[in-house]
């Protein structure tokens, strides 16, 4: 029985030896997994640097940007209110002009009458002179002055 006890223990001690050297061969894999990893973190840790610069940049960028966009956006909104000013002045002298043209339109159709009698008597008038001219052309030495009292007197050149 002696035996069977020494190896039963000779038995346990080359299963923890198993065991111990089971463990160890797994430490080693997991310390250099665990190596790769922390290279990989140094890695994404440089990267995340440089992401953060150029964002930083980027930002800084784009906050110019903004700034010169909203100072144009001002300049650009005195410019609209300007012509918004002269497209208002433009309205309300068309609005005059309106008015003036409606004034002077119902002038003309309230007057209709007195202004064709006006074009009746001018186209009298340049007819009496018209003739006039032609009676002057045909006696060139015989010319009549007429008077205010009704007497019309000759003189001969």
């Amino acid at each position: 029985m002696e035996v069977v006890l020494y190896i039963a223990a000779l038995v346990a001690a080359l299963g923890f030896l198993f065991l111990c050297v089971s463990i160890g061969m797994t430490l080693f894999s997991v310390k250099a997994t665990l190596n790769n990893i922390a290279g990989t973190v140094a890695g994404i840790e440089g990267q995340m640097e440089g992401i953060t610069r150029e964002t930083t940049s980027l930002l800084t960028k784009t906050n110019t940007l903004a700034d010169d966009i909203t100072e144009k956006a001002e300049k650009l909104n005195t410019v609209v209110n300007a012509v918004k000013g002269v497209g208002d002045s433009v309205n309300g002298l068309n609005e005059s002009v309106q008015r003036i043209t409606n004034s002077i339109s119902s002038e003309v159709t309230k007057n209709e009458e007195k202004i064709a009698q006006v074009v009746q008597w001018s186209n009298v008038a340049m007819g009496i002179a018209d003739k006039w001219r032609q009676r002057k052309a045909m006696n060139p030495e015989d010319e009549t002055i007429y008077t205010v009292d009704g007497v019309n007197a000759k003189r001969k050149k």
